[in-house]
């Protein structure tokens, strides 16, 4: 097998956001009821039939291996499980990547149950005990997942309510469920779910069970304290970098010193000279096993190694290389046409023809790649930091010829991913390794591994030509997205003439997913655009939209963002400037605020205060959910300002934190947050959305203030340039 892995998943190239290189078939739990109740013991197992249209998460496709041995999808699977002590473990195979979604989900079961929340306990992404999962990304867990648990945990609560009125004798209706418990009203009668489910072994199955509608929550909606979090906070959760096992070695991988080097020899006598130290050869693959870290990069720089290396494409370079190589295919994914481009611009009163460009941009996550392997009586265990624990456990099927029930993924909750943690490289070279060592086997990624050898966040350059009649109306959009990707590509405006591409490009780095991904890049040239057609037509940036928005939603959180913010009410100081953006992304809605100053002789840029205003449809925590969309603001700060790959003939100049320059405490503007709550809307997921309104609004701001127009993000990576 060789060292390769950029180019594993195309689709990470063509439309990263829509995440086909993790696809599988519907939901399968291969349970065995025995075994079920051997490993928790006596209680309740509620079994959920999976729908088609859930069970399929992604879309179709898939990676080989990944969903092998699937069923049909009214397959069932085990997802609650109520023990004779009363605790209720739920099964999820989605990950904790810091978006507290194990809270979220914890007061989901709490609410349908009736339960205390520290009663329930969450069993996460371990391939081994939960059900099938695509992954988790796209902002899906709380729009699919939360459904499926409250449907699990309601229909608990039903069999729970059946049970005690034969226990008790008691016609059902007079029974009611709180507190983890079930009560006779009027008596004091009552019985724990322990006792309900003490020395029996009970099967409920259900499917379509209701779920208690937002309006009426009393846990969810409410803000829950992070569940475990004091186990964070004193140091207590072991990341899987922490994880310890008997015997355990470390492991380093030799790495080229540039993308598509080709190895051309090597010279492993010095390291395999050096006391309990183990070589590792494996065609491409080399790398070295050591008792303790420090003696495995001893190892690995004892390693001699001669590369061939060839001419690539630089930073500078870049975005000529997107056009040029750009697909010709006039039909590129999120194509949408209506009207005529030439109607609409000879309609109009101005044209404007405009071209921005986005960088790559690297995770910068705070726990870099990590992975503990280990091989048991040809059963191999993996413990990893994944988006995606059952496409890693594809991937190790794949590498090591193993069938499905001989691969183990578990992944701790991580130190999050930004839609950066999808593949499983690391896993598969930690597995090698142990392989070879006959003992579980550790590997943690450098900082400058993680910026060298994980995937980025794509480039792309987007052109823009479009009408606006005097009063403001738009007349006609047409919009090219070259390699950065379809999401939020179409433009939520009132627009008569449109026509939107997106066309794929050779990428000279490695990309992939990202927090919010291509509708970062999007929201950036559009919301800019419309600030230079409304400078245009002489109006106000949120008269302009307002003119041109439909749609009430975001309407709504455009208003609310601006009344909050004070948008109008006075002029801001001498080199400040304010500036504003709307946009919507998976299911969310998002208006962003922003007041800049300028420092003229220094060229510095300060964001000194934002507002953001949001609708994500009913609010399950709203403390959490200001959390997210605060941390969300404070990233896309670092891609609007100043985060920039630098790169040439395949290496990364910039990568690690020394050179690569991310926010800052000193960066942090005063936030504030205005969630709006729609009781009346399922809940959308909220761990993307709120980062892309942010850059352009900084952008318009920096316009306000300076009068020069910034197309490129980032904007001022090394201070604005200014005249005078």
């Amino acid at each position: 097998m060789n060292d390769s892995f950029s180019n594993d998943f195309p689709e990470l190239v063509i439309e990263p956001e829509r995440y086909e290189f993790h696809t599988g078939p519907a939901y399968h739990f291969a349970i065995d009821r025995r075994q079920f109740f051997k490993t928790l013991g006596c209680g309740m197992v509620v079994l959920l039939f999976i729908d088609a249209a859930l069970a399929q998460e992604s879309g179709g496709g898939g990676r080989r291996g990944a969903g092998r041995g699937r069923q049909g999808p009214t397959d069932l699977s085990a997802w609650l499980h109520i023990g004779e002590d009363g605790t209720v473990t739920v099964f999820t195979g989605k990950v904790e990547l810091g978006q507290n979604i194990r809270t979220s989900l914890t007061q989901a079961v709490a609410e349908e149950l009736h339960a205390p929340i520290d009663s329930i306990r969450l069993v996460m992404a371990d391939t081994d005990l939960t059900p099938w999962d695509a992954g988790t990304f796209g902002s899906q867990t709380t729009p699919t997942m939360a459904p499926q648990i409250r449907r699990a945990a309601a229909a608990a609560r039903e069999a729970l309510l059946d049970l005690a009125a034969d226990s008790l004798k008691a016609d059902r209706s007079t029974l009611s469920v709180a507190d983890g418990k079930v009560v006779r009203t009027g008596t004091t009668d009552s019985l724990s779910f322990g006792q309900l489910t003490k020395g029996r072994q009970l099967v409920r199955s259900v499917k379509g069970q209701a779920f208690t509608p937002a309006n009426e929550w009393k846990i969810s909606g409410t803000p829950v304290l992070k569940v475990n979090g004091r186990d964070f906070v004193t140091g207590r959760h072991q990341y899987a970098s922490d994880i310890v096992l008997p015997g355990m070695l470390y492991g380093k991988v030799l790495r080229a010193p540039a993308l598509d080097a080709a190895l051309a020899s090597v010279d492993t006598t010095g390291a395999e000279a050096k006391k309990d130290v183990t070589v590792v050869h494996d065609g491409d693959f080399v790398g070295v096993i050591a008792p303790n870290s420090e003696a495995a990069s001893r190892a690995l720089g004892a390693v001699k190694a001669q590369w061939t290396t060839k001419p690539q494409t630089s930073d500078a370079e870049l975005f000529d290389h997107l056009k040029k190589t750009a697909s010709s295919s006039e039909g590129g994914r999120g194509g949408f046409q209506k009207g005529t481009i030439d109607d609409g611009l000879s309609s109009a009163d101005h044209k404007l023809q405009q071209t921005y460009t986005v960088a790559y941009i690297a995770h910068a996550p705070l726990e870099p790649r990590a992975a503990v392997a280990d091989w048991k009586d040809g059963k191999l265990t993996v413990w990893t930091g994944t988006q995606r624990p059952f496409g890693v456990r594809g991937e190790l099927m794949d590498a090591f010829g193993l069938a499905e029930d001989r691969v183990r993924v578990i992944v701790p909750d991580t130190g999050s991913g930004y839609g950066g943690k999808h593949t499983g490289r690391c896993a598969i070279e930690a597995a090698r390794l142990a392989k070879a060592a006959g003992k579980p086997v550790k590997l943690v990624w450098t900082r400058h591994e993680e910026f060298m050898w994980a995937y980025l966040r794509p480039a792309g350059v987007i052109e823009i030509s479009s009408g606006v009649s005097k009063d403001g109306a738009l007349t006609a959009w047409e919009y090219h997205n070259y390699n950065s990707g379809s999401a939020a590509i179409r433009t939520p405006y009132d627009v008569p003439n449109q026509k939107i591409l997106f066309h794929s490009s050779h990428s000279p780095l490695p990309q992939g997913s990202y927090r919010g991904l291509a509708a970062t890049a999007n929201h950036f040239a559009r919301e800019s655009h419309m600030d230079d057609l409304a400078h245009a037509v002489g109006m106000d940036p949120l008269e302009f939209r307002l003119k041109n928005l439909k749609d009430e939603r975001l309407r709504a959180v455009l208003q609310a963002a601006a009344k909050t913010f004070g948008w109008g009410d006075a002029k801001p100081d001498p080199d400040h400037g304010f500036g504003l953006a709307v946009g919507t992304e998976k299911g969310s809605y998002l208006a962003s605020c922003a007041e800049v100053a300028i420092d003229r002789k220094q060229g510095a840029v300060k964001v000194v205060r934002a507002v953001s205003a949001f609708d994500c449809g009913a609010v399950v925590n709203p403390e959490h959910l200001k959390n997210q969309i605060e941390g969300a603001l404070v990233m896309g700060l670092g891609g609007a300002l100043f985060e920039a790959i630098e790169f040439h003939d395949g290496q990364i100049d910039n990568g690690r934190f020394s050179d690569y320059r991310v926010p800052r405490f000193s960066d942090l503007p005063r936030i504030e947050v205005v969630l709006i709550n729609r009781n009346d809307i399922p809940s959308a997921g909220a761990g993307e959305t709120p980062i892309v309104c942010i850059a352009p609004a900084v952008g318009n701001a920096i316009f306000a203030a300076t009068g020069k127009r910034l197309r490129s993000m980032p904007m001022a990576p090394q201070g604005l340039k200014l005249e005078g």
